[in-house]
């Protein structure tokens, strides 16, 4: 199935190399206004945290456009991985769906809830794959706490606590975001959005969610201390996140997690395995590598796109319904 990757900073290139990695897969062409930054950009780092790229001898046999639709009308194209700022989400996504191509959208999905609602509808009119990347679902330390979660084997879960916190982004465009402030959504939807959809996934939607933001470079919500009250399940959340710190200051994502038989912890401080604990024992079990996410989810993406069936790990509905809980966050107590 050939591929074309729109945006090619630090997620597209990820994407991409992610595409060149499945053999179902061909990376067919890639999308960029400023296509003169390509190979500067698979030879600097971007991003919270390093990942593989592409060989820039790849790219030469790769076509090269800085438009979608001339992409579109030039290759034959099965399916877009979008990687574009958040204010560009709508529109793009809506015109590679109108030429009657699949696409896989970068999270976040839309700020504007109708906006989102009008893509699912013209996907479902077209009967042509949505999916989001939701990559936290993917990767294999938050999987494992699903499962845990889902099978009861520590018992219930009474506690979660989910952090995610990066220096203020400074790489590719986001510098220029800062100008337009609040138009990309800021920490609360762009990083944080990774936690609140994750624990909407394996808790369900909260009852009640109160939260205290602050404001930085750009947005009113670029820091988050959340806490979410489930009644009926006698369940607790704590959400906290932002990217309210130095440009350098390095990336890092955990969770903490109390069952009735066990507490759980994944943090930056041993990123290779999760700590289990009791009142008397802990042991240690592998983590696995939080960059394979990327992988598996475009891996699920070719799967979803060979077999013509929905993304159901990953259904546009549900990234919808987190954009949902989001703006939850941003109503004042």
């Amino acid at each position: 199935m050939n591929i074309a990757v729109i945006g090619f900073g630090f997620m597209g290139t990820t994407h991409a190399m992610s595409i060149l990695n499945n053999p179902a897969l061909r990376l067919a062409a890639v999308v960029d206004k400023e296509p003169r930054n390509i190979r500067k950009n698979l030879d600097n780092q971007m991003g919270n945290f390093s990942i593989e790229k592409p060989d820039a001898d790849i790219l030469s046999s790769v076509g090269i456009y800085t438009d979608v639709a001339t992409c579109l009308e030039n290759e034959k194209i099965d399916a877009c991985v979008i990687a574009v700022h958040t204010d560009l989400h709508y529109e793009i996504t809506r015109q590679v769906l109108n030429a009657g191509v699949h696409a896989f959208l970068e999270k976040p999905f839309c700020i504007e809830v109708t906006e989102g609602e009008r893509l699912i509808a013209l996907a479902r009119e077209k009967n042509l794959l949505l999916m989001i990347g939701q990559v936290v679902r993917f990767m294999p330390a938050y999987v494992r706490l699903k499962n845990w979660i889902d099978s009861g084997e520590y018992g219930a879960l009474k506690f979660l606590s989910l952090s995610r916190f990066s220096g203020t982004p400074a790489w590719g465009q986001w510098k220029e975001k800062q100008q337009d402030f609040g138009i990309s959504g800021g920490a609360l939807f762009d990083m944080v959005l990774h936690d609140i959809d994750f624990a909407r996934w394996v808790c369900g939607e909260p009852d009640t969610v109160v939260s205290q933001n602050l404001p930085g470079k750009l947005s009113n919500h670029d820091y988050v201390s959340a806490l979410w009250k489930y009644q009926q399940k006698d369940l607790h959340v704590k959400i906290e996140g932002g990217n309210i710190f130095h440009t350098a200051f390095p990336f890092q994502a955990s969770f903490a997690a109390r069952f009735k038989h066990a507490s759980i912890l994944y943090s930056p401080m041993d990123p290779g395995n999760i700590i289990i604990t009791t009142d008397t024992q802990t042991h240690l079990i592998p983590a696995g590598d939080a960059g394979e996410g990327f992988q598996a989810e475009i891996d699920y993406f070719a799967h979803c796109l060979a077999t013509q069936s929905p993304p159901l790990k990953c259904t546009p509905e549900s990234a919808l319904e987190s954009i949902k809980t989001c703006h939850r966050h941003t109503i004042k107590a």
